[in-house]
């Protein structure tokens, strides 16, 4: 399955929360698409339940169906909880990095700001969205003057979007250093990532 680039209030309201940054549109109708929305209530087997959850955090981060497989595939490797690591991944993505860190303002404008090359990891230009940063990797904006009006510009509009505490942000320098990897509590609560394990595991 492609990566999706459709309407984003359409998928909000599907799953009744901001999986792509809210807007008016969504505030005004948070229930499902349709005339019929408001009222209507579903009942969802429990593969639709694990499909909903798989699907929900796989628009979040923008991945096709493939990448998506394939991070799981590796956390599922690596020690620890699998439903936790998986989200663990996902978070320390460069394209996820950038966007938590204010230097664009959704992940869509982030993946797009690595793959033309605005962003560098510790001194070298990384134009791979997928690539995992680690604790002590220094991620910085290139020192072009249309990759800094780029970050300076999400910055200004994303002031009330604290950066997570595993990472600081120098807003002078445009650069933000990873101090650790996120803990569970750190990602996105609205996700049951159980439900995405039982969901592969079938």
């Amino acid at each position: 399955m492609a990566r999706y680039t459709g309407p984003i209030t359409r998928i909000n309201r599907r799953f009744g929360m901001a999986v792509f940054p809210a807007n008016k549109a969504f505030e005004r109708k948070p229930h499902l698409p349709g005339i019929h929305g408001p009222r209507l209530r579903r009942k969802y087997s429990e593969y639709a339940i694990g499909l909903n959850e798989k699907q929900k955090l796989r628009y979040m981060y923008g991945l096709t169906e493939k990448q998506f497989r394939l991070t799981f595939e590796r956390a599922k490797n690596i020690r620890g909880v699998t439903g936790e690591v998986f989200l663990q991944l996902l978070e320390i993505r460069l394209d996820s990095v950038v966007y938590l860190s204010g230097f664009a303002k959704t992940r869509r404008q982030a993946r797009q700001i690595v793959n033309h090359g605005h962003i560098k990891v510790n001194g070298h230009k990384v134009d791979i969205s997928s690539y995992q940063v680690s604790p002590g990797d220094e991620i910085e904006v290139k020192a072009s003057t249309s990759s800094r009006q780029l970050a300076t510009r999400a910055v200004d509009d994303t002031r009330m979007r604290i950066p997570p505490v595993w990472m600081t942000r120098y807003d002078e320098t445009l650069r933000a250093v990873i101090n650790r990897l996120p803990e569970r509590s750190e990602i996105e609560p609205g996700i049951n990532e159980q439900l995405i394990v039982e969901f592969y595991s079938r």
